[in-house]
């Protein structure tokens, strides 16, 4: 008993924070997605589906779909990056190891919205990069890097980039790389050796890269916003609009209840995995 009672105030501030700051407003939330709205962006008195109906819409399979694929993409290249980045930083030593995570780390000290602003600058049909490309020849003069697609995913694998990078360098200082010596002693090579010891060595910092660079890459806003097109746009950005532009309180309360539960998916992934990890080491 005295321990299930330190157990359970060492995670009280933690579920309090939760209760009030994601459960509470959640709901709120899920209550207003029921609610009819008014032309003044307020709510009216009574319960409505009209919310719920207007998801019918044939757009939103269309952004349903680009919001999951680009942050998929976004996730598979962060991790395809930060692997190799982190078995490197976990095999040095010394200051080299200090001065490449301080670059890792930069980025954060300038403001989030800046570093957006400067990839528009930076792929500006009249910037420096696009015109020194159709200069070299690799690219031709209707050639665009800004508002497409590609421009999206590019600024946004550089956003979430340190987030896939730090927590497998985490997993990775704590991996025996004498292990790697010793497949290579039995005969592997060292790609098969790599992908059969020291990934499997630091599925869990896999795992939390992956739910890292996933969830917040799902609602992403600002970058679509910036460097994307008019047929660009993310379940954010339609949040925004029925928020700021349309004025439409339940229809944004529905669409964010809908980014809800597709974020909610990769952390139940998460916790099941590691829950079964748990189960086996026992």
């Amino acid at each position: 008993m005295h321990r299930r009672k330190n157990e359970i105030l060492l995670t009280a501030p933690t579920l309090l924070w939760l209760a009030v700051f994601f459960v509470i407003p959640s709901f709120a939330m899920l209550l207003i997605s029921f609610r009819p709205s008014n032309v003044y962006g307020g709510i009216e008195p009574g319960w409505s589906l009209q919310a719920w109906r207007a998801l019918g819409d044939p757009d939103y399979p269309i952004i349903l779909w680009r919001t999951v694929w680009l942050s998929l993409a976004t996730t598979a290249v962060c991790l395809a990056i930060a692997l190799p980045i982190a078995f490197l930083l976990g095999r040095m030593q010394g200051k080299w190891r200090g001065f490449l995570l301080m670059l890792v780390i930069v980025p954060f000290w300038t403001n989030f919205v800046i570093r957006v602003a400067a990839w528009r600058i930076l792929l500006h049909p009249e910037g420096m990069l696009r015109q020194g490309l159709i200069h070299l020849g690799l690219i031709g003069q209707d050639t665009l890097l800004l508002y497409n697609e590609g421009a999206v995913l590019m600024v946004m694998v550089y956003t979430h980039l340190p987030f896939a990078i730090l927590p497998l360098y985490a997993a990775a200082e704590r991996f025996d790389y004498s292990l790697l010596e010793a497949a290579r002693d039995l005969g592997a090579s060292g790609f098969r050796a790599v992908m059969r010891i020291f990934v499997p060595g630091v599925s869990r910092g896999l795992l939390t890269a992956m739910a890292l660079v996933l969830i917040p890459a799902l609602g992403s806003y600002v970058i679509p916003d910036l460097v994307g097109g008019t047929s660009d746009e993310m379940i954010g950005n339609k949040i925004a609009q029925r928020t700021l532009g349309d004025r439409n309180l339940p229809q944004a309360a529905t669409l964010s209840i809908a980014l809800l539960v597709i974020t909610l998916i990769p952390i139940l992934v998460v916790f099941l995995i590691n829950r079964k990890e748990q189960a086996e080491s026992r």
